[in-house]
């Protein structure tokens, strides 16, 4: 007989029993099933109209004899059927990997091909871009498409109405317990393409446990989802919310003004967003109504402007402020109390609940008070490696030193940490600060870019001979992104208006560079023989007088998602 002890609606299954993904919203369907979970302009789904979504994606799922664990990847916009699928895929024992609506259909390709993806859910128009790459995803079997249109015939693949798709009966999940995998989220690496983050269930109910408790999220909070549900911190406001009993409200925004309509509209009580949106929303006027209802926000993606943060609570003096940090790779790590705000600023907390932070030095031993040292977290948040790369994978999680953090020389297996290759400093109170990373990593509107991910784009395009691409102070996208390129052999000079065109043809908005600088070639080695990008950096600052890079960035860069549709 098989096994049904993982179907969502198992009849011995204890609904308050939240160990997986989709026992968050079983368990609030429960406790009210007429309470709304989320919101999409002027549409409402309640908790028990969505468990039943989530549960016929899930049966969707099994009638196409997906396996346990086979990837299914999802590219939409933030609507009701992207929070189904991957709420679906996780009933379903499958895995899911949420992809950033602003990719390009040649990063999505690169996606579905280095974790083997089965099934995607997309929408017509991105299904039309996204038919040239396709055919270069030899694991891809089936695809299910939005809307009301029959899906398209496509050689080699079956394609599915999303009301067919979510129409099959009930069938049996995949056994799945909680240490098991979940989803795989994609982000930059400090060289090369993209790596994926593999997240387990517990990494994320754990996260969403521990971040609603120190939010103090309820069943009265209204969530606004601004950043792409892509990012940990994204589909944290369904996660959370999801645990709380609240009101998730999903929001594709072009202006920052639109997430001040939106607040204002649907009276959000709880705010997570990125220094640059945080920015810009400061400079605009805000409705009242917002600080009649907004309880809080929180800031994630890099470090708040004193500046920034000071205008926030001008704006909403009601609003209690968490200034948070975290990584793809362990979830969230620290925030700072909002009644530490004023006390220490710069701060970025202590460790969250269910969490531990340490600050060791190089040989493993524990940094004392004020010594620099590399933020290592530790716990049920460390997640499961990076998908297919054993080398990356050994390089930030890494066994525990025996002695720290309450390994015991008597325990035999090791626990696996999270390195996190930013320095930090703890003072004597415990309260941690950001010092800088070690790699060459930039975080620009949010976002973390490989400097090589972007060179790989301008040597594809043949318009260069040679580049090099690092992170500039920006006051608005944190670093803005900067490049030095030589012209390709034989021509005279670099076409830098022609190369900025291709950038924004073939890179994410976030991506593409604020400046193109030329220079004649060859560019400066360091002693192993490869371009000096760090020389190339500093030559750079000292030659602009040491300023920010200050042209201005584009509106809402970092997290507009309607520009494709």
């Amino acid at each position: 007989m098989p096994d049904t002890s993982g179907l969502p609606s198992h009849p011995l299954r204890d609904v308050t029993d939240t160990h997986l993904l989709s026992d968050l919203v079983r368990a609030s369907a429960a406790r009210r099933p007429e309470a709304i979970a989320l919101t999409h302009g002027d549409q409402h789904l309640a908790y028990g109209a969505l468990d039943a979504l989530v549960a016929a994606v899930a049966h969707g799922l099994a009638a196409l004899k997906l396996q346990r664990a086979e990837r299914v990847a999802v590219y939409l916009e933030k609507r009701a059927e992207m929070v189904a699928a991957c709420f679906g895929s996780a009933a379903a024992g499958t895995v899911f990997v949420p992809l950033n609506p602003l990719l390009k259909p040649e990063q999505v390709g690169y996606i579905l091909r280095d974790c083997g993806v089965r099934l995607l859910v997309t929408s017509p128009d991105r299904l039309a871009l996204l038919q040239p790459v396709l055919a270069q995803c030899p694991e891809l079997r089936h695809v299910v498409v939005t809307g009301d249109e029959p899906a398209p015939a496509m050689p080699g693949l079956t394609s599915t109405r999303w009301a067919d798709f979510i129409a099959a009966p009930a069938r049996a999940a995949h056994r799945v317990i909680d240490t098991d995998m979940l989803a795989i989220l994609y982000t930059s690496g400090s060289t090369g393409r993209p790596k994926g983050v593999v997240l387990s269930h517990r990494n994320m109910v754990a996260g969403a446990k521990s971040v609603a408790g120190y939010l103090g999220n309820h069943g009265g909070d209204t969530l606004l989802a601004a950043l792409p549900l892509s990012f940990d911190a994204g589909f944290s406001q369904l996660t959370t919310a999801f645990h709380s009993g609240a009101r998730v409200v999903l929001l594709n925004y072009l202006l920052p003004r639109d997430v001040l309509k939106a607040m204002e509209r649907e009276r959000v009580t709880g705010l997570t967003a990125v220094p640059p949106l945080y920015i810009q929303l400061t400079g605009l006027a805000w409705p009242q109504a917002i600080d009649e209802h907004l309880r809080y926000f929180a800031n994630t993606g890099g470090r708040m402007p004193r500046e920034t943060l000071n205008a926030l609570r001008e704006r909403a003096p009601s609003a209690k402020p968490f200034l948070m940090y975290g990584l793809t790779e362990a979830f969230r790590s620290t925030y700072l109390p909002p009644e530490e705000v004023d006390r220490r600023p710069d701060s970025i907390g202590r460790a969250i609940p269910n969490a531990e932070i340490l600050v060791l030095r190089e040989d493993g031993s524990e940094c004392a008070p004020d010594e620099p040292g590399e933020l290592v977290h530790r716990g049920a948040l460390v997640g499961m490696g990076y998908w297919g790369d054993a080398e990356k994978t050994a390089e930030r999680y890494r066994p525990l030193p025996a002695g720290i953090g309450g390994r015991e020389h008597g325990l035999m297996l090791p626990e696996i940490a999270v390195f996190s290759g930013d320095t930090v400093r703890r003072d004597a109170e415990g309260y941690l600060y950001f010092i800088g990373r070690r790699d060459e990593m930039m975080k620009t509107s949010g976002y973390r870019v490989s400097p090589t991910e972007v060179e790989e784009v301008l040597y594809a395009t043949k318009q260069v001979g040679e580049c090099v691409a690092f992170g500039v102070d920006h006051p608005a996208l944190g670093q803005a992104i900067q490049v030095i390129a030589t012209a390709p052999d034989g021509s005279a000079a670099l076409d830098v208006a022609a190369l900025l065109t291709e950038c924004k043809r073939l890179m994410p908005a976030y991506m593409v560079p604020h400046g193109i600088e030329p220079m004649a070639g060859p560019l400066p080695r360091n002693p192993n023989g490869k371009i000096d990008r760090k020389l190339l950096a500093t030559r750079w600052v000292e030659q602009h007088d040491g300023a920010e890079a200050s042209a201005p960035a584009a509106p809402a860069a970092a997290t507009n998602e309607t520009a494709r549709t």
